[in-house]
């Protein structure tokens, strides 16, 4: 029965959190059954998800050797592997993947979907602010766009983790590491906001005092329910484009790398451990970067 829980609950992330259609997630859901299969088989009897260890691993991908499975499908299920296990990571269901040593073909990165200035100004404009609900999810979208910060990071916002006077935040990330990042003088003005006229007025429930973001019962907010408010006021607004939390992180940086930020600034403001998970927003604008060696290379404006 543990199996058919954590599917049932990787495809609900799947849906809300990666944006992927039903087949997709189908197919993913396929993969994770033939793991479930072989882990529940008489040989294991019956091993759960959260038990599973690198060795097994090892067996496991000897057999889907055995059976048929070409070369590009054993990839892509394993990709459905790691990706189910990050799942099971960021949900604290376990504290480290054993599949994140097993090594899969690269097949390139996607680039983030991204949304322009005026996109994020339609968002936000099209929030009606007469409502409590309404100021709350203003503060949401302008700390998600002004901090870049990751969803989880959001949720877990204290009231304690904001230093008004530096404009700052201090935010735990993944791993809980930490970090301070800064906070625009414009969500800072509708933080306040939402903390003075909206949140003070809440009848909050014991236990959750200190967290920044509630819901209408004085909890905080989970994740599931910060993608339904993007979704929903992104349908709002008009703008057809895929949207996520992400897509304001994503959005975030892309803007900072466009109008000139150095690239080891933004791998710190998003808490990147490596900075090579940052390159990618050097590869998101071809125009701007064509710009830059028109501006700054010796040779550029040369026949």
């Amino acid at each position: 029965m543990i199996w058919e829980s954590y599917i049932k609950g990787y495809k609900t992330y799947l849906k809300l959190e990666k944006n992927l259609s039903q087949n997709t997630i189908e197919s993913y859901g396929n993969d994770i059954d033939k793991l479930k299969q072989y882990f529940t088989s008489i040989a294991y009897q019956t091993k759960s998800p959260d038990n599973i260890t690198y060795e097994d691993f090892q067996e496991f991908l000897s057999w889907i050797s055995t059976i048929g499975l070409g070369a590009r499908t054993q990839a892509r299920l394993i990709s459905g592997i790691k990706s189910f296990y990050q799942y099971l990571t960021e949900e604290n269901i376990i504290t480290q993947s054993p599949a994140s040593l097993i090594e899969t073909p690269k097949i390139g990165r996607k680039l983030p979907d991204t949304l322009s200035v005026e996109e994020i100004d339609t968002i936000i404009n099209s929030i009606d602010r007469s409502t409590p609900e309404g100021e709350r999810n203003v503060a949401i979208f302008e700390v998600l766009y002004g901090s870049g910060l990751r969803v989880s990071e959001l949720t877990n916002l204290k009231l304690s983790d904001i230093y008004w006077e530096d404009e700052l935040l201090k935010v735990t990330g993944k791993g809980n590491k930490q970090r301070y990042t800064p906070i625009s003088p414009k969500a800072i003005k509708h933080l306040k906001i939402y903390i003075n006229e909206v949140r003070n007025h809440q009848k909050i429930q014991s236990g959750f005092e200190d967290f920044t973001f509630l819901n209408r019962r004085g909890k905080s907010l989970t994740r599931v329910m910060i993608f339904t408010i993007v979704k929903q006021q992104t349908l709002k607004s008009g703008i057809t484009k895929n949207v996520s939390p992400h897509t304001f992180r994503h959005s975030f940086a892309t803007h900072l790398v466009e109008r000139g930020a150095d690239l080891r600034a933004v791998q710190d403001l998003l808490g990147h451990e490596s900075i090579t998970t940052t390159e990618i927003y050097t590869h998101l604008d071809r125009t701007y970067l064509k710009q830059i060696l028109t501006d700054y290379h010796p040779w550029a404006n040369k026949l």
